[in-house]
């Protein structure tokens, strides 16, 4: 068996890669693997499960439950709620561990799961590895149960809503007051969150989008990954500023008032130095990752600012963050991590955060976002291929070097594979969109060739 655990937790096809065994199994192991390390130790433990809306998250977080409890373990239903509510709810209820079920931005059939620990945090890797081994090692055997008394119990907390949105509004370094909002929930787990929060924040909500979730319509020509309905909605109704979410609300990507895209690069920039100003971004240094835009690089040099890169995914930079004391950090993608905040990438506290800045400084979205300018990127997914191979194919790198030198100091090429999904991606940065797409495309035939 492969590898079970990927950049963002265990993810796949619904009651085909992640069945409810899977699911049941996993969280017995997690149990088991946490509290062997002595996370439980002299006490009862407590779970917190969450997750969005789509239909197969119901028997998965039955499943779930039903693995925890049977571990001993106590459970707290939020129901449907976003990955960091999840996360903030597993810190301020003092739970031993949190689960959110959840894929993100993938499409509905696909679903996921993700383990927190104590405080909210991310497993470590080492930590994952313990949990697979422990599921392959119970897999099909018996193991002690625990019984009578001693099994978990199971109550649903739905006050997590309001102790979500709480903290949200406690963090805002001012109120939204005057400003017009589109707000896209991918009829996601924000879609009852966001609206609400941005309203009690002072915010004008003139018109939401994706805010219906059925359990079959999540992220469907909607949200974070599909931007013209909210800038067609933006424009019509006189917006500021659109908010738009994935799936599970762990990012945000915006929309200015002409209804042009603001990235995460972007975000993270105008946020940067609005902390900068503050004095409160740690160690004058912001966190991204090997995937930021070149013009992000460059804007942070020209306004002081010391850039970290990682490896890609919101884990990596979190770690970064945490070994040295940073304090902001994300992705292009538009997972933003405020660490004084937050233990996770949060779509709805940036839109909030950005919402913000506008208001304090009075300024447009596209003006603050002019702080950088975006170099032409292009990004090409090349699926059916064997991404394991992608680092070390002789023939592969030699293309990939000969198009860095073609590029030369105005431009960058990035290979990697996905984490999440069966395929390797192809970025070309460049001065000229033609070069980039020319560059991207050659590279890209190269890959379906070598590794196809």
């Amino acid at each position: 068996m492969g590898r079970l655990f990927g950049t963002d937790g265990v993810r796949g096809l619904a009651n085909v890669d992640l069945t409810a065994e899977l699911a049941l199994g996993l969280s017995v192991a997690a149990a088991h693997v946490l509290g062997d390390a002595g996370a439980f130790a002299g006490h009862r433990p407590v779970a917190v499960v969450g997750r969005d809306p789509r239909a197969s998250g119901e028997f998965l977080e039955a499943a779930v439950i039903a693995g925890l409890a049977s571990s001993g373990v106590d459970v707290l239903r939020v129901g449907v709620l976003p990955t960091p509510a999840v996360a903030y709810l597993t810190d301020a209820l003092g739970a031993d561990l949190g689960v959110m079920l959840s894929a993100s931005h993938n499409a509905m059939p696909d679903n996921g799961i993700k383990f927190l620990a104590r405080g909210g945090q991310k497993l470590d890797d080492e930590v994952e590895d313990a949990i697979e081994a422990e599921y392959e090692r119970f897999e099909g055997h018996a193991w002690t149960r625990p019984t009578g008394e001693a099994v978990g119990r199971v109550r649903d907390h739905a006050e997590g809503f309001e102790q979500y949105l709480a903290h949200l509004l406690s963090v805002l370094p001012n109120r939204l007051d005057g400003l017009k909002v589109v707000i896209d929930g991918a009829h996601g787990a924000a879609a009852k969150v966001s609206p609400e929060v941005f309203r009690r924040a002072g915010a004008e909500v003139v018109h939401t989008i994706g805010d219906d979730p059925t359990g079959l319509n999540i992220n469907d020509g909607i949200g974070s990954t599909h931007l013209a309905p909210l800038r067609a909605a933006v424009v019509e109704h006189g917006a500021d500023l659109g908010i738009a979410h994935d799936g599970d609300a762990d990012r945000c990507l915006a929309v200015d008032a002409e209804g042009n895209e603001i990235d995460g690069d972007q975000i993270l920039a105008v946020i940067a130095c609005a902390m900068r100003e503050a004095g409160t971004l740690g160690k004058n240094t912001v966190v991204g990752t090997v995937m930021s835009n070149l013009g992000f690089k460059l804007a942070m040099e020209r306004e002081g600012i010391d850039l970290v890169q990682t490896a890609v995914g919101d884990r990596y930079v979190l770690e970064s963050m945490k070994q040295y004391g940073y304090n902001l950090g994300g992705e292009q993608s538009g997972h933003v991590i405020f660490l004084d905040h937050a233990t996770t990438g949060d779509g709805t506290l940036t839109g909030l955060m950005l919402a913000a800045r506008l208001a304090a400084t009075k300024q447009s979205v596209a003006d603050l976002a002019s702080v950088m300018t975006r170099l032409p990127q292009v990004l090409i997914n090349v699926k059916g291929v064997d991404k394991a191979r992608a680092a070390t194919d002789e023939g592969l790198l030699v293309a990939v070097a000969a198009a860095e030198a073609e590029l030369g100091s105005t431009g960058r090429v990035l290979l990697r594979s996905s984490g999440t999904e069966p395929l390797v991606r192809v970025m070309v940065e460049a001065a000229d969109a033609d070069v980039a797409r020319s560059v991207a495309e050659k590279l890209a035939e190269v890959v379906r060739e070598r590794l196809g």
